[in-house]
């Protein structure tokens, strides 16, 4: 549930620190004064878009935070925990947001930073709003669809129906395709296995001209090599060369080195520059051992250099990458051939629509089960709204196959008793309209997991006894629920369990709003404005009192 939310400079609110209770809170207060506000601002924390206009004038950022008790939920606490947002143990989650003036923001989860996607799924399984416009939406099909899906608990199943109906389209287009381009296929298949056959023969393969290039280089140098290395090995051991120098040096060096020391450490520096010229001519050594003169190999080395170097021109590539253009081929060519094997697209075809047909119709059936279930208990609710004998029904008339499944789904409503059933949008009357959403509202929401719910404003429409139907109901979904409602009927705020005003008032140059929680006097109050208007007579705080006392004895 939702314990705490922490505003600043966030449109009118200068400074707000709310703590929720639970049970049903009700949110009145004049026309403008701000009642939207708080909703605007849990909305922003569960993900919505940010606007920079948000910001209070005159400030930079705006600074929006909330903390949950999480510890009723275990699959989001493992799902936190997953992504490293929760520790072991922990049961309280916060969001915090921060708006800046061009409009950017960044959001936290338990001080970490997070995406919007991340608050989005995150939100989605900490509250739930019902804006006050909710009922429009269900003269949509789409909206009657999503409703039924989340109530039958099928919204995955909807997806994979959704998926499968992809994927069966994909399948009937490349069919369609292969057969449409037939003719165009077999032209480009016959100019890649051409060029295959020109390459393939040619046995290319990775690192052939790097090492070729070496090789070729190696014998092209031979005769300079092999020279090279007998000249140097002449001046190093030859009669004359620098091996017998300092031989002679070692020798006269040698028998003097006990008269002066530093005979003794030039001759060990002698014996250092022997050994490094030893070293030097086994180099060359092995370097006429590996060198040989054949003229024939390099003519057949600079012939397949030719060979790949001709192919690259033809194929606008380095040599070095003709392999790689050798597999490109091959695999344009297999997909092309894959692309014209009808058969195997056929199979195909048959294949995805028959995985569509089987997810569509295990959707249907669980449609059909919740669709009577959904019918019956939003019928039974609407008879507490003041719609005694009307009828509720959920049909799934046949339709060809399409990504939502086999069928359309329908809302009925006959409003009177005896009255045929008739489709929702071409019945229902602005005020049954809102308590016919309001029964379905109050049905699914006993059956989610969200701990918080919150409607804004649903009651528009409706008045007086009804109006009363609608607080009670509230009240009594509060009992399973942490409920928020912002209401302007009297009726509705006098069956809050708390009950909060939103007030606006000039703060120098500037207007901000406050929220104030309502004693039981102040309550008195704010019935009696929200019953009388600006005149509030001794009557009228009777009423008001009257109206809270019946709340609280209904709720008994």
């Amino acid at each position: 549930m939702l314990l705490a939310l922490s505003l600043r400079d966030f449109v009118i609110v200068e400074q707000l620190n709310l703590n929720f209770q639970t049970g049903f809170t009700v949110l009145t207060g004049e026309t403008g004064a701000g009642k939207s506000i708080t909703l605007d601002a849990i909305g922003l924390l569960l993900g919505d878009k940010a606007d920079y206009g948000q910001i209070r004038n005159g400030a930079k950022e705006a600074h929006l935070s909330a903390l949950f008790d999480i510890s009723h939920l275990p699959v989001l606490q493992a799902q936190l925990q997953e992504q490293g947002l929760l520790e072991a143990g922990a049961d309280e989650l916060s969001i915090r947001r921060i708006i800046d003036i061009k409009g950017k923001s960044r959001s936290f989860i338990n001080n970490q930073t997070a995406t919007l996607a991340q608050l989005k799924n995150i939100g989605e399984q900490l509250i739930d709003i019902h804006g006050q416009n909710a009922h429009h939406s269900l003269n949509n099909e789409s909206e009657q669809r999503n409703l039924l899906d989340a109530f039958a608990g099928s919204k995955q199943q909807a997806e994979t129906v959704k998926q499968h109906y992809q994927n069966w389209q994909t399948a009937k287009k490349k069919l369609q395709e292969a057969h449409n381009q037939a003719e165009t296929l077999a032209v480009e298949r016959e100019r890649l296995e051409w060029q295959f056959n020109e390459l393939n023969p040619m046995g290319l393969y990775a690192g052939e001209w790097e090492t070729l290039s070496q090789s070729h280089n190696s014998l092209a140098h031979a005769a300079e090599l092999l020279q090279t290395t007998e000249q140097v090995e002449e001046m190093i051991n030859g009669d004359q060369g620098i091996q017998s120098a300092i031989y002679q040096c070692q020798k006269l060096l040698g028998s003097l080195q006990n008269i002066e020391p530093r005979f003794a450490e030039s001759l060990n520096m002698l014996a250092s520059v022997e050994a490094e010229l030893s070293e030097v001519c086994t180099n060359m050594r092995d370097v006429r051992t590996r060198t040989e003169l054949d003229p024939d190999e390099l003519a057949e080395q600079e012939k397949r250099m030719g060979e790949l170097m001709s192919m690259a021109r033809k194929y606008r590539t380095n040599p070095e990458n003709l392999p790689e253009k050798l597999t490109e081929i091959e695999n344009s060519l297999h997909s092309l051939q894959a692309a014209a094997d009808i058969e195997a697209l056929e199979a195909a075809v048959q294949k995805t629509e028959a995985e569509y047909m089987n997810a569509a119709q295990h959707l249907s059936a669980l449609r059909r089960q919740a669709a009577l279930r959904l019918a019956e208990e939003t019928s039974d609710q609407m008879q507490h709204l003041a719609m005694q004998g009307a009828k509720f029904h959920i049909a799934l008339n046949p339709s060809s196959p399409t990504a939502y499944g086999l069928e359309q789904v329908q809302y009925q409503v006959a409003a009177n008793k005896g009255s045929a059933l008739r489709p929702l949008n071409k019945v229902a009357s602005g005020g049954e309209l809102a308590r016919i959403s309001l029964a379905l509202q109050v049905v699914t929401s006993q059956y989610t997991h969200v701990p918080t719910l919150i409607f804004d404003e649903v009651d528009t429409g409706i008045g007086g006894g009804v109006a009363e139907m609608v607080g009670r109901a509230l009240r009594a979904l509060g009992k399973q629920h942490q409920v928020l409602a912002v209401t302007h009927l009297p009726q509705v705020a006098s069956c809050g369990e708390h009950h909060w005003k939103v007030e606006k008032h000039d703060s120098g140059e500037q207007t901000v709003s406050d929220i104030t929680i309502l004693a039981p006097k102040q309550r008195i109050e704010e019935i009696a404005r929200m019953l009388g208007g600006e005149s509030i007579t001794q009557t009228t705080r009777e009423h008001a009192a009257e109206l809270l006392e019946l709340a609280a004895n209904h709720a008994k």
